[in-house]
């Protein structure tokens, strides 16, 4: 990147940075302290010329606290950063989940952000756009954003005081499936370069899969994913295609992978199928099965979901240098 380019880019970041106050005005749910929210493309996201959706940003449950808040029909993907108090030289893009038809930001967002800002990470949580919505990519679109959030988070990284080769990617449920499209496939040309952002690899130094959606075909594909993302009947081929247990890159960073044995909507089946998709490629990875947590348990507290997996990520990512 040359010296132009940087100033470019950083000045791009900043003016993006510049528009939270208006954003956070018209959700209507005000971020957490500490945190700064910014779109991830310049001017409208692509192909989106026959979107007529009105993004909206609700509580996810009325108990839940006042940053627990989901998007639904994403019009303007947005990261949103909050900065640690003593940063260790890394960061972590961080992709919610929601099933393809909302994004629980706050859920698998801001809360878990703010515990790895606690160990020192710069986190970033990714507002993505949903694939049923009108987009001209379909169910591209998902994957759009989480190419150029990485790369953003990459090219980020000298402003922000981090090594962009120290960069980690966690995703949760179908957040998990994006996070696995993203990390663990030969990346694809999705979208026209725009800036000196583009230039950067989609290359992540470890992944994180959380209770995720990996299958899209067979007995334990969670169904309301798999009908965001691809409609009500998708071809075999199709289905194939996109479950992420297949075409596994032997580029794929190490992976770290957890689930619950009791979770009723995604299958742990889904992880240990990517388990052995990964070791058939000699992928590092590490598996936690966890005897109880159900679906979605996050940073909910024991004994109602598993409690270490913070400190085994944490383990996992400083054994391989992030």
């Amino acid at each position: 990147m040359t010296a132009i380019d940087r100033r470019t880019l950083i000045s791009g970041a900043i003016a993006g940075a510049a528009l939270a106050p208006t954003l956070a005005h018209a959700q209507a749910i005000p971020l957490p302290p500490g945190f700064v929210r910014f779109p991830i493309w310049p001017g409208k996201a692509p192909g989106g010329d026959h979107v007529t959706v009105t993004e909206a940003e609700t509580l996810r449950r009325p108990d839940g606290g006042p940053h627990d808040s989901l998007f639904t029909h994403v019009t303007t993907p947005t990261l949103t950063l909050v900065r640690p108090a003593q940063p260790n030289g890394a960061a972590i893009l961080l992709i919610p989940g929601g099933g393809y038809s909302r994004v629980a930001i706050g859920h698998e967002g801001y809360s878990i952000a703010r515990r790895f800002a606690d160990a020192g990470y710069a986190c970033y949580s990714l507002l993505y756009r949903l694939p049923a919505d009108g987009w001209a990519a379909g169910p591209q679109a998902p994957l759009q954003d989480a190419q150029r959030a990485l790369r953003l988070v990459r090219a980020l990284a000298p402003r922000e005081r981090y090594d962009a080769n120290r960069v980690g990617v966690i995703g949760f449920s179908a957040g998990g499936h994006l996070a696995a499209w993203l990390t663990s496939r030969t990346p694809e040309q999705t979208y026209t370069p725009i800036d000196a952002s583009d230039r950067e690899p989609i290359k992540p130094a470890i992944a994180a899969y959380m209770y995720p959606v990996i299958q899209m075909e067979g007995a334990f594909v969670h169904q309301g994913s798999r009908t965001q993302l691809l409609g009500p009947t998708p071809s075999p081929e199709t289905m194939r295609a996109y479950s992420l247990d297949q075409n596994v890159s032997t580029q794929t960073p190490p992976i770290f992978l957890a689930h619950a044995l009791d979770d009723a909507a995604v299958p742990p089946e889904n992880s240990l199928a990517m388990l052995a998709a990964l070791r058939a490629k000699g992928i590092p990875v590490e598996a936690h099965l966890f005897e109880n947590g159900g679906h979605g348990f996050g940073l909910i507290a024991p004994p109602a979901a598993p409690a270490p997996w913070p400190d085994l990520f944490l383990h996992f990512a400083k054994r391989h240098g992030v």
